[in-house]
């Protein structure tokens, strides 16, 4: 079986952040077929067509990285019933010049990651919206909506939910299915 280079993007800054953790988690996790990797987006200048001029280098390493991938797992907070911005500039920034995107075709997963009682799953549904748009084929089940993330890890950032953990399982042997498809 050869193995998928997957990126995993995770739309929080903080370092200590939960969707950081459930990314990690899900590094930790993969299943054998799956090579999953954080693909950091927070340097990423807001995307501003001028700049397509003299393209800056973040933008061209993010765009490079994620053209050698094979697909990608977003992890993401909601932020007023949306994603972040940071996501959402990875999102733009990836998608242009038109005709040139990285995301076209490769297959995606969404989970999403909230302390509260939700799942942020207005983040998770807005999201998949803007993928339908870049033709990315979106994993449908099990759906991932991570809520009250707070008591599934330790004060050492340790994951100490089986119920996280076997979400997670389930999550990744899914996706990894997911992507033989493609």
């Amino acid at each position: 079986m050869s193995v998928k280079n997957i990126a995993v993007l995770v739309g929080s800054l903080r370092e200590a952040s939960y969707n950081r953790k459930v990314a990690r988690e899900m590094i930790r996790l993969a299943p054998e077929g799956l090579q999953l990797k954080i693909v950091e987006i927070g340097e990423l200048p807001l995307y501003n067509e001028d700049l397509e001029k003299a393209v800056p280098d973040a933008w061209k390493v993010f765009r490079d990285t994620m053209r050698e991938k094979d697909g990608m797992i977003f992890v993401t907070p909601e932020y007023n019933r949306s994603v972040p911005g940071l996501l959402k500039n990875a999102i733009d920034v990836g998608s242009r010049p038109y005709g040139k995107s990285i995301w076209n075709g490769k297959p995606g997963a969404v989970a999403s990651v909230t302390p509260g009682g939700l799942g942020a799953f207005g983040a998770n549904h807005h999201l998949r919206q803007s993928m339908v748009f870049l033709n990315v084929p979106v994993m449908q089940q099990p759906e991932a909506y991570i809520s009250n993330i707070a008591g599934c890890f330790d004060e050492q950032g340790n994951m100490i939910s089986d119920q996280l953990k076997e979400l997670l399982n389930n999550f990744l042997q899914s996706y990894a299915r997911w992507v033989r498809q493609f």
